[in-house]
């Protein structure tokens, strides 16, 4: 039998190992991607910066924040469908504070955690407002990988376009199908009454079954939840390209359809720190056969990063005010 005194050190450990090892993994990408890149090319990235570029920061930052009011319509929407009516801007405060958490304490208890947590305390609700994170987190995978499935049939020549494009389409289908599976496995009522329990996959799974159910019985919600995860996701491809015009990248606008939720796909991996090193190696792979440099694909996914944490940072007041007031406690009937 083991000693739980003994094993407490490990699992408190265990969050700072992981942390480590993914810090190496972004770091060692890094690296591995600017070998090679001749030093005056990221000068001249650098030196060449005009006001103009400037403004096209800022409206990709603006953009950036505008997902997270968006992500709060598309959360609303599923508490909704749950009988739940908390306000937008309670969710988007929230939702920057999960943000925050997620960008600047990865060993701590984890955004979406948070995100239940503290809107459980308020609403008194704890298995609909999980079900509702989950839902809400399965509807952007729903409609990421459609997105380069359409642009490669509006363009086929991106299809066409060697290592990169297989790798897009692959990411597109493999995340389609694992999705199907998932949504079969948790819709099947056998399964559904086996899923009570504490256990992370469980957990997920009694979510998903949950938020499922009610949304069969509400069909039109389905379409309006899609609808929002859409309008997300545009919104953060747009913020891409704008982010792509101050590097002075000239990329049709298909092609970003095609390959940016591809981006979004691969650095979701937990495999890095915020997918840092994951992204740039992504870019590099789809944008190289356009005729964007490593260094340009590199320097994207660096100011692309910046953005995120920058937007992450107006939920620090939001973390500390509800870290303070004790509202990050689990709750009691946490599933």
């Amino acid at each position: 039998m083991s000693d739980p005194v003994a094993t407490q050190p490990k699992r408190q450990r265990r969050p700072w190992l992981m942390l480590i090892l993914r810090t190496l993994v972004s770091v060692g990408m890094l690296v591995f991607l600017s070998i090679g890149i001749p030093r005056n090319e990221l000068t001249d990235l650098w030196s060449g910066w005009s006001t103009r570029d400037l403004y096209w920061l800022l409206g990709a930052l603006g953009l950036t924040a505008l997902s997270q009011v968006i992500a709060a319509f598309r959360w609303r929407t599923v508490l909704n469908t749950l009988d739940l009516n908390p306000s937008v801007f309670r969710l988007i405060v929230l939702n920057l504070a999960g943000q925050f958490v997620g960008n600047f304490l990865p060993t701590t208890i984890g955004g979406d955690v948070l995100r239940v947590r503290r809107l459980a305390k308020r609403l008194g609700d704890v298995p609909r407002c999980f079900a509702s994170v989950v839902i809400e987190r399965l509807t952007g995978w729903v409609v990421l990988p459609v997105l380069p499935l359409t642009a490669f049939a509006i363009n086929p020549g991106l299809a066409r376009l060697g290592a990169g494009s297989r790798t897009a389409m692959s990411l597109a289908i493999v995340t389609l199908v694992f999705l199907f599976v998932v949504v079969i496995v948790a819709q099947t009522p056998r399964i559904g009454r086996r899923l009570e329990g504490r256990g992370g996959i469980k957990r997920t799974f009694s979510g998903l079954h949950l938020g499922l159910g009610e949304f069969r019985r509400t069909p039109g919600a389905v379409v309006n939840l899609i609808g929002v995860g859409l309008m997300y996701q545009l919104v953060l491809i747009a913020a891409t390209a704008l982010a792509a015009e101050a590097i002075g990248m000239d990329v049709s606008p298909t092609a970003w359809l095609a390959f940016a939720p591809a981006v979004l796909i691969a650095q979701v991996l937990p495999l890095s720190i915020g997918g840092l090193g994951l992204r740039e190696g992504a870019l590099v792979l789809f944008l190289g056969p356009l005729g964007v440099s490593d260094a340009e694909a590199i320097l994207l996914g660096l100011i692309l990063y910046a953005l995120t944490l920058l937007v992450s940072l107006f939920g620090a007041p939001a973390f500390l005010i509800g870290w303070i007031r004790g509202h990050d406690r689990e709750p009691a009937g946490q599933p």
